[in-house]
């Protein structure tokens, strides 16, 4: 059982932003590290938003449904015709069904790392991970490598943004905590949201204009000396830092209660809703790459997508998770095409593998974890969209045509992002590792 990670006064008032917890990475500290590397880079005006389902989701479930496959095997859901021949999802999902011709399922997508940590740092990093299920990856998963990459590229708002701290299996690795992201956690769609990473001292809240008084007070917070030990550099990441706490662009892109009525709702009022809302909005200010998790809902027994027979009922949970996630994507790939950002903004929705094609009867109903086979959704990035890329066999076990690789994926991204994969990074030991070793963006896609 996957435990670890299976599991203003008003909302239309400004955005609270409350103070930074002990042990966190202050804001100056991590324009400092971000600084590092040099002068500031040339990239095109693109970004990820990558919508992670700890856990791994059922792709027989949903996206690769076999109702030819035997009762042993075959989803107790019924499958519906999308607005694309040929492409038929989960019954419970309609809302995407409608949309379908703005995004490609990928259906061939396979690695052989079945265990949480390991698969999630197979599937973000594309390296296979020395040590089985570490926590902490010991390659930089893609949003550490955008974030390195762009560290010196300043757009108003933070570069590299998550609702995790760290996703299991994933971190900067040898990169360093210059290319750790901004967490964003919390339920956007609470009263009391509030983002704790970017904000001066709770007592200066109230002051944010009164530039003087928060350059004496940045002292409150915890901070280290840039690695050159730079007074002078300590100068100017304090003043990066005040840009931004001061900055009306930044306080306005966080504060979700800008949105109208009609937009909230259409992504849902629950967190998975207005997490992916947050993460339009974050791309849209000109942050590089935001992961945005959706788990721990709210609703029904599960915390995440771990269907396990010991765990919950695999589609007791399904009924009650997919109508909410099925609102959540739905509407952040309308949006993105109805506000002209479906060039800019790349759209990746997955998880760390699929589940077992064999339902599992011991203990309960589930299905266990599979990692040779998943089905992953993408849209945006002025892509080719509206069909199904490879097949898996009658029972969804493992790739049939156009076998492709987490690599395979991560070049499509890079390439988006104006990132050379065969760029090297120093590790620990000061060996050269390549950002991707092998591994070519997807052709269907364009």
């Amino acid at each position: 059982m996957f435990n670890h990670h299976c599991s203003g006064p008003t909302r239309r008032s400004f955005l609270q932003l409350g103070s930074l917890g002990i042990g966190g990475l202050t804001l100056p500290n991590l324009l400092r590290s971000r600084a590092l590397a040099g002068e500031p880079a040339v990239a095109p005006d693109t970004s990820v938003i990558l919508i992670w389902c700890q856990g791994g989701p059922s792709h027989i479930d949903m996206y690769d449904m076999k109702p030819d496959a035997p009762t042993t095997h075959r989803s107790p859901f019924a499958q519906i015709p999308t607005n694309v021949s040929g492409l038929d999802i989960c019954e419970h999902m309609p809302m995407q069904a409608k949309v379908a011709d703005k995004f490609s399922i990928i259906r061939s997508i396979a690695h052989k790392h079945a265990g949480h940590p390991a698969g999630s740092t197979r599937f973000l990093s594309g390296y296979d991970p020395p040590i089985p299920n570490e926590r902490v990856g010991a390659y930089p998963e893609f949003g550490s490598v955008i974030a390195k990459v762009r560290e010196r590229v300043d757009r108003g708002v933070p570069n590299y943004i998550s609702s995790a701290k760290q996703l299991s299996g994933g971190g900067p690795a040898y990169l360093g905590k210059s290319a750790t992201p901004f967490v964003v956690d919390g339920d956007p769609n609470d009263d009391k949201f509030e983002v704790k990473n970017i904000a001066p001292p709770a007592a200066l809240a109230n002051s944010l204009d009164d530039r003087v008084r928060l350059l004496k007070e940045l002292d409150t917070f915890r901070r280290d000396l840039d690695q050159s030990g730079s007074m002078g550099a300590l100068d100017e990441f304090n003043q990066r830092a005040l840009n931004l706490l001061t900055s009306q662009k930044v306080r306005e892109a966080f504060d979700i209660s800008k949105e109208p009525d009609s937009v909230r709702d259409m992504y849902g009022r629950h967190k998975w809703g207005q997490r992916a809302l947050l993460a339009r909005r974050l791309v849209e200010a000109g942050s590089s790459f935001v992961t945005m998790q959706i788990q721990r809902s709210g609703f029904g027994k599960s915390g995440n997508w771990d269907d396990h027979a010991v765990n919950w009922h695999i589609f007791d949970e399904l009924k009650l998770r997919l109508p909410v996630y099925d609102r959540a994507v739905a509407a952040l790939v309308s949006d993105i095409y109805q506000r002209g950002l479906d060039k800019k903004v790349l759209v990746i929705v997955t998880g760390e593998f699929g589940r077992t094609p064999k339902i599992n009867n011991s203990r309960g109903v589930g299905r266990g974890h599979w990692s040779r086979a998943m089905s992953v959704l993408v849209s945006g990035g002025g892509l080719r969209h509206g069909q199904v890329i490879g097949a898996t066999n009658d029972k969804a076990e493992e790739p049939k045509d156009r076998p492709l690789s987490p690599n395979d994926l991560l070049a499509t991204v890079y390439r988006h992002m104006g990132i050379d994969t065969h760029h090297a990074f120093e590790d620990k030991a000061g060996r050269p590792i390549r950002i991707l070793s092998d591994g070519e963006p997807i052709s269907e896609l364009g």
